[in-house]
């Protein structure tokens, strides 16, 4: 049975294809069978495979069809799933029916901060996810902890009573590497040190 890592937010642009890609790059380079499903219309994940090197460990591509339950491939041993933004309750209940765990990541920002907390309430009262027994964990992303941004965000996962499973810095590294389809598990640890120590609490969790 396919272990599935859901990615989602109802907001655009707060990084779910960064962290989408770049945990299938994690499960690629321990040398699991993954796939990277992509139900957002804007199709950034399935775009970033076709940039893969060869040469990389293998992501394959899973092609979700909306409206069906959602069955992960026998052949694949791990599974992401990147979603859109303003994603439909409808759609909700399709990907986190198979879930093992549900990430949320969120921007440093009051629009991102209220936007993620009414999905968060939908969130919990959702009957798939109340059926499910997926863990939900939040990630800061685009953060430096030295903004006014950052206090305001650490009060309100403060009190989310959820897992916060840590802060993903703004960095040009995941651009660089996106360009490229890559992700920081694909190049040498020593240049990317500081991303992969934030990335350890996340896998963590992941793998407990």
């Amino acid at each position: 049975m396919a272990r599935v890592t859901v990615v989602m937010n109802p907001k655009g642009g707060v990084g779910k294809s960064t962290l989408a890609t770049n945990l299938a790059g994690y499960h690629a380079s321990r040398g699991h069978a993954v796939m990277l499903g992509d139900v957002d219309k804007q199709q950034s994940s399935r775009e970033w495979l076709k940039l893969r090197p060869a040469q990389c460990a293998p992501i394959a591509s899973w092609d979700i069809e909306r409206g069906k339950p959602a069955k992960p491939p026998k052949e694949a041993t791990h599974i992401v799933l990147d979603t859109p933004a303003g994603i439909s309750e409808k759609l909700l209940d399709q990907v986190v029916a198979p879930a093992d765990r549900v990430i949320v990541p969120l921007q440093a920002s009051m629009l991102d901060i209220l936007a993620t907390k009414h999905f968060l309430a939908m969130l919990a009262e959702d009957r798939a996810v109340r059926r499910s027994d997926a863990l939900i964990g939040v990630v800061g992303m685009r953060v430096d902890s030295r903004t006014r941004a950052f206090d305001e965000l650490q009060r309100f996962l403060d009190g989310l009573g959820l897992p916060v499973l840590g802060y993903i810095r703004n960095t040009q590294n995941y651009v660089q590497l996106a360009a490229r389809g890559l992700t920081l598990f694909d190049i040498a640890p020593g240049r990317v040190q500081q991303d992969l120590e934030q990335w350890q609490p996340i896998l963590r969790w992941l793998e407990g």
